[in-house]
């Protein structure tokens, strides 16, 4: 079995994309200082940018990878984690396993919220 081709070096244009939403997501994940608030915004709109049918991948990724990537950022999350074990260890492995349970949760209610609204008539 040979090893899986390389992939392909990403275009400009998809830099551009991705930086554009970056920045943005970085600065509201700094303005709102509270990881567990960002990780949730973050995994509801990840959930509405993939909902949408069809799949759109300019879309996916200005907002799903760039912006939610920077506004839900894991080393945030685990900085925030272990300053937290300091002061209080018995109570950070159920925050850890709530947070994940709660962005896993707020994913698919962003992705079902967009498939139902995709799914009503439309008025003309």
């Amino acid at each position: 079995m040979g090893s899986p081709a390389p992939a392909a070096p990403p275009r400009p244009e998809e830099l551009l994309l991705l930086a554009l939403g970056a920045v943005p997501g970085a600065l509201l994940r700094w303005a709102l200082q509270a990881d567990p608030l960002a990780n949730l915004l973050g995994a509801l709109l990840l959930g509405m940018v993939y909902g949408l049918e069809p799949a759109k991948p300019r879309l996916l990724l200005l907002l799903g990878i760039g912006f939610c990537g920077s506004l839900t950022t894991f080393s945030g999350w685990i900085l925030a984690l272990t300053s937290a074990f300091h002061q209080r260890s018995g109570v950070i492995l159920l925050a850890l396993l709530l947070e994940l349970a709660a962005g896993i949760v707020v994913f698919w209610v962003g992705r079902l919220l967009v498939r139902r609204s995709n799914a009503w008539p439309r008025r003309r």
